[in-house]
């Protein structure tokens, strides 16, 4: 599945702007999906995917977004909408996707003729996963993170082992998602908003999510109307941001 684009990365990233007024014009939906598809290639920590993309056509379900996202613009005009959803509750499944995938990828043999490096491979998501994103209550957070922090005090360790950390982590892989599928569609001169305010428990009713899964963001889609960007683009100066060590 390929989106031919018309534009080069750089292009399609100097194109991108958070559009607030879209045409009354359809977009295909094909094509948004084939973007979608695109952002499922994003990097995403440990390869663990925890996310999950919501293509939303229906006008009715637009319209219940839209009073979700407390009627602004870009979900008023929106031809359709991508829900982006953040599903750290799936890392037992996933990390169980990961393992089958190594498995077909390592052959048909036993696992005493694993190498050094499949062995790791296969230890890193039946245990490793496990003993970083399991919790009960945040009691095994909280040790976790008091353990790491004086075994931190002798050498490297990684830190962030909280249930609120992990939840952090799935929601920048999923962010990372998202960006890859605004530049695919940037790509393409299709507009893209993307858009955190809204009520995240209506936005789950409207989409029938669990209410263990979080919203990463919604997408307002479509093409933008001569004012659907609201000026030109401000940054603060490159100097202000960038440092070289």
């Amino acid at each position: 599945m390929v989106v031919t684009n018309e534009k080069t990365v750089s292009e399609a990233i100097n194109y991108r702007r958070s559009v607030r007024v879209f045409r009354k014009e359809p977009i295909d939906e094909n094509k948004v999906r084939e973007c979608i598809h695109l952002a499922t290639l994003a990097a995403t920590s440990s390869n663990m995917q925890l996310w999950e993309f919501y293509h939303v056509v229906s006008p009715e379900i637009l319209q219940e977004l839209t009073v979700a996202s407390f009627n602004q613009g870009a979900a008023r005009t929106a031809q359709q909408m991508v829900v982006v959803v953040a599903r750290k509750d799936l890392w037992k499944k996933r990390a169980q996707s990961n393992i089958a995938f190594l498995k077909v990828q390592y052959g048909d043999k036993p696992v005493s003729e694993y190498s050094k490096r499949e062995k790791f491979a296969l230890n890193y998501y039946q245990k490793i996963v496990p003993g970083i994103y399991s919790d009960l209550l945040g009691i095994l957070g909280m040790a976790k993170f008091l353990a790491f922090k004086i075994i931190g005090l002798f050498r490297p360790i990684y830190r962030e082992a909280r249930q609120s950390d992990m939840r952090i982590v799935a929601h920048k892989s999923a962010a990372l998602a998202a960006q890859n599928f605004m530049i695919s569609m940037a790509a393409i001169s299709h507009d893209t908003c993307p858009m955190e305010g809204f009520d995240s428990s209506m936005v789950k009713k409207v989409l029938d999510l669990p209410a263990s899964s979080e919203i990463n963001m919604i997408i307002a889609c479509g093409l933008r109307e001569q004012n659907g960007v609201y000026g030109e683009r401000f940054r603060v100066p490159f100097e202000e941001v960038y440092f070289k060590k």
